[in-house]
């Protein structure tokens, strides 16, 4: 596997946009909650760590994986959105193989509505969806030895956040 023993959260402030001015929305599933909490954790972390203001940072839970482009979707038309107070939405969530054909629904289903999102939408919507074999591997990607998921959502946030600013 390419990311054996690596951590993938690693980033450099220098090389990000200072996210001070910047307004986030973060949509998390309360499906898989240990898993999805240290992606939350290292979202907020890192958006913090970059400048962002905890008042800016507005989170909403919704019950599983699938309902994220739903929530996402309100987000966007939401009273934050309409006051021009959201800049980008990450989307939180983590789907584990099971032993019926409903994992790779739930992971079509909210790929392709994340996908559509952003084609359709004015605020860019960032995909933190872990889609793991087992429970080991999300562990490993939330906080674990492949560092954590969440972190690097909130980077990405940051970046299409300064993007959406800079091509208005």
């Amino acid at each position: 596997m390419a990311t054996a023993n690596h951590n993938l959260s690693n980033y450099d402030k220098t090389t990000i946009p200072n996210a001070k001015d910047f307004r986030f929305g973060i949509v998390v599933s309360e499906w898989n909650d240990t898993i999805t909490e240290g992606l939350w954790q290292g979202a907020f972390d890192a958006l913090i760590d970059c400048g962002a203001k905890k008042e800016n940072i507005v989170r909403w839970n919704v019950p599983g994986t699938f309902e994220l482009t739903y929530g996402a979707a309100r987000m966007s038309k939401s009273i934050y959105a309409d006051s021009g107070m959201l800049d980008a939405i990450i989307v939180i969530g983590c789907v584990i193989q099971g032993e019926t054909k409903h994992f790779d629904f739930v992971c079509e289903g909210v790929t392709q509505g994340i996908k559509d999102l952003n084609l359709t939408g004015d605020i860019p919507v960032i995909f933190c969806v872990l889609t793991d074999n087992t429970m080991q591997q999300s562990i490993d990607r939330s906080g674990g030895k492949h560092g954590n998921k969440g972190t690097e959502a909130a980077i990405a946030a940051i970046k299409m956040a300064d993007l959406r600013v800079q091509t208005k």
